[in-house]
């Protein structure tokens, strides 16, 4: 699919979006309370992938992820997990069904170690040990309360825990916030190899450059409409498309 930048948040989209996808929206639009926020988003995130929603703040990118999650309410359009419509289902039933969602608010149970935890959502021992392989910081602190870790631990944390639930899909909200760069640059690397684990990601992100460098597949939101939908490497590469992209083209 072509690369484009349109106020149009169909344009370019595949008619037939979301037949080979993991994860599908078609037209969906999402409130807060009685106000719409998200009009007619469009995407799909592939197998094996890592999809990145990029925008300015209030573009409306975190109610979208809400509203994937269950956690805000979708007003229109479908919302398909491997092809099983999820849009009406309570949040509890979309996490069964694979879909992980790690928020931006860095929640621990800050007086459990770090072990307990994660048994709080383990599906089985082969979840939390893979989480130790993806984080040997955890390993090493396994037994520490987590109200005693770093920041950026707290955050991988916060990861391990989604990933013990076994997700198909995981929803990330703006993990790097508040971070130093460096944490931020080990905590894609993760992510990254979240693909490798056999799951697929949906980021959000405020570091775009980085996010860019592991993403396959961009959007860009504004004002709660998609005006990008094409490929990370195309908004590497093209520093003026991704400012068009935040803010309109500039005017003439």
């Amino acid at each position: 699919m072509d690369a484009h930048v349109s106020p149009d948040p169909h344009h370019g989209l595949d008619p037939h979006i979301g037949s080979d996808a993991v994860l599908s929206l078609d037209g969906v639009g999402v409130n807060r309370g009685e106000a719409e926020i998200v009009h007619e988003v469009s995407l799909e995130v592939g197998p094996g992938t890592v999809t990145v929603v990029l925008g300015s703040n209030g573009a409306g990118k975190t109610t979208l992820m809400d509203g994937i999650a269950g956690v805000a309410q979708v007003s229109s359009g479908a919302i398909r997990l491997s092809g099983r419509p999820i849009e009406k289902l309570p949040t509890y039933r979309r996490a069964r069904a694979g879909l992980g969602y790690v928020e931006q608010s860095r929640t621990v149970f800050r007086t459990l170690t770090v072990e307990q935890n994660l048994l709080v959502s383990r599906s089985g021992q082969g979840e939390l040990d893979r989480v130790f392989t993806l984080f040997p910081e955890l390993e090493r602190r396994r037994n520490l309360q987590a109200g005693h870790l770093s920041g950026g631990e707290q955050q991988m944390l916060v990861l391990g825990r989604a990933l013990v639930a076994d997700p198909r899909v995981m929803l990330i909200d703006e993990m790097s916030m508040g971070l130093a760069p460096v944490v931020v640059r080990r905590l894609m690397g993760a992510v990254g190899d979240l693909v490798g684990l056999g799951i697929s990601v949906l980021l959000i992100e405020q570091f775009a450059a980085l996010a860019l460098e592991i993403g396959t597949r961009a959007y860009v939101l504004r004002k709660g409409r998609v005006v990008y939908d094409g490929s990370c490497a195309e908004l590497r590469r093209d520093p003026e498309l991704l400012h068009e992209s935040y803010f309109g083209a500039a005017p003439v």
